[in-house]
């Protein structure tokens, strides 16, 4: 007798071909959790080495912004000297003007009382005659 008519024959083939099915599932099961797996770790990796490099830039710009405000900084205080060297220089030649108008003024007066005075008193008419108006 062949093993297809043979009902015991039959049933030990359908469950070994049940068994052999069984462990190519459990295989492809254990294939697809390890690609899985690996999938995961592939993706852990690639966003740690996302996360260095964001990091790695970041630092990156902080020192070129650290730079370029040193820089900034170095560059203004520059310019705040140069401009108070110019005001103290525009005061000191301002205050010598002043002081030289002041001699002058006071020159001419020593030299010429009366016509100071009266000079004085002319100007003084002036401008009160003005205001009254």
């Amino acid at each position: 007798m062949s093993d297809e008519t043979n009902p015991s024959s039959s049933a030990s083939n359908f469950e070994s071909a049940k068994a052999h099915a069984k462990e190519a599932v459990d295989a492809t099961k254990a294939h697809i959790k390890e690609a899985v797996d690996h999938s995961k770790e592939q993706f852990k990796s690639a966003a740690e080495d996302l996360r260095a490099a964001a990091e790695a830039k970041a630092r990156e710009f902080r020192g070129t912004a650290e730079a370029k405000a040193k820089e900034f900084r170095e560059t203004a205080e520059a310019k705040a000297r140069e401009f108070r060297g110019r005001a103290e220089q525009t005061y000191g030649e301002t205050r010598e003007r002043v002081r030289t108008l002041q001699e002058d003024g006071e020159a001419y007066i020593r030299e010429n009382p009366t016509k100071a005075v009266l000079t004085a008193v002319l100007a003084g008419f002036l401008l009160g005659w003005m205001f009254r108006r």
